[in-house]
């Protein structure tokens, strides 16, 4: 009866939050609180995407984009495109933003090239970065249709750098990512266990051995998956011939991504944190994020096994798992929750509310503590 009423905003689903559902019910629910919620955003944020800034804790982006191709069905995919520059005058970083803007040309998508909020060497990994991009997500999924499992991000020189730090620490956003020509400082690549990642660098980019680093990067993704075949999809290719400009040769990477999904359930997770801390991860969520820790977690059948210190919640639906059926989690091989999921419009709610994206919502949770 509820559902029938057709709830407009999301006060209205207040009443039910803590009703449990059934399994045929969640759908329904779940199309409800996302058409409530882009109603919302629509409201809330025209003003900035009219303005084309996004803005977070005072923080300013300024954004530019144009679209190509037909629009699929499912929606359109997103290419964030990050210029190079960093530690010059505003004038230079601005300069690098607008050949951007005209760097590389998918053949259907959104194609979106911020321009740094800051300065600074380190313009694209500063921890302000990571949620000006939700929230550009968020906008842009509810503005221009653009379909969650299928965003991108890729950058040139700074803008590699960049690439190279927020590709694993948001790599549950990316369908896909492209570094081109920048240089990784302090990031590593454990957390791109589920995201396609391909790198460019050419063999005569001798400054800050990006050419030596690029490798080095290549050989530990090939590690990481001889250790685990089913993860840690990559391409690297370093350029003969070419120094920090590539001539556009870098651009091959773009049909290699189209070609990418997000998995955003996949069946195991790895999370290394970095210095900049995220609360979630495809479907785990910690509330006290520690710099440099470390979760793996893995879904077997009914089973759930986890590795990692502190309380962390475990996100679940029935493309998952069978909810009407007992789950077990482990944590280092003990047993610590044996019992029923209840699927609630409360968790599906919060896990909408975390993110915006209308793949990311979850009916279940399990708090291990």
């Amino acid at each position: 009866e509820w559902i029938l009423a057709t709830p407009d905003t999301r006060e209205d689903f207040k009443e039910f939050a803590s009703t449990p559902l059934r399994k045929g019910e969640v759908d329904a629910v779940k199309e409800l609180l996302w058409k409530a919620h882009s109603k919302d955003i629509r409201k809330e944020r025209m003003d900035e995407m009219n303005a084309k800034v996004i803005e977070v804790n005072g923080v300013q982006m300024p954004i530019w984009y144009t679209t190509f191709g037909e629009k699929p069905t499912s929606g359109r995919s997103l290419w964030i495109s990050m210029h190079g520059g960093g530690g010059a005058p505003p004038r230079v970083n601005t300069q690098q933003w607008k050949n951007q803007q005209r760097l590389y040309r998918p053949e259907e998508g959104v194609y979106l090239a911020p321009r740094a909020p800051t300065d600074t060497w380190n313009l694209w990994h500063q921890g302000h970065i990571d949620g000006l991009f939700d929230r550009l997500i968020e906008n842009m999924i509810v503005f221009e249709d653009v379909d969650p499992e299928k965003v991108y991000i890729m950058g040139y020189s700074a803008g590699g750098d960049g690439v190279y730090q927020l590709g694993p620490r948001m790599a549950d956003r990316w369908a896909a990512a492209a570094m081109m020509a920048g240089h990784p400082n302090d990031a590593r690549p454990e957390s791109l266990r589920n995201t396609s990642f391909t790198l460019h660098m050419g063999a005569n980019d001798t400054p800050y051995k990006r050419n030596q680093v690029a490798q080095t990067w290549g050989s530990r993704l090939t590690r990481l998956h001889e250790k685990d075949p089913e993860g840690y999809d990559h391409w690297v290719k370093i350029h003969e011939g070419k120094g920090h400009w590539m001539d556009g040769d870098d651009a091959e990477a773009v049909s290699w991504m189209a070609q990418k999904r997000r998995n955003s359930r996949p069946t195991k997770v790895v999370w290394q944190q970095d210095d900049v801390t995220h609360p979630r991860f495809y479907w785990l969520q910690v509330d006290d994020p520690q710099p440099r820790s470390e979760i793996i977690a893995e879904i077997r059948g009914q089973d759930i096994y986890v590795q990692g210190d502190g309380a962390i919640r475990i996100r679940l639906d029935d493309s998952m798992i069978d909810l009407d059926q007992d789950v077990s989690v482990y944590r280092e091989e003990q047993q610590v929750f044996r019992g029923k999921v209840p699927r609630t419009i409360q968790t599906l709610e919060r896990t909408l509310s975390e993110r915006g994206d209308p793949q990311g919502m979850y009916p279940a949770e399990i708090l291990i503590k």
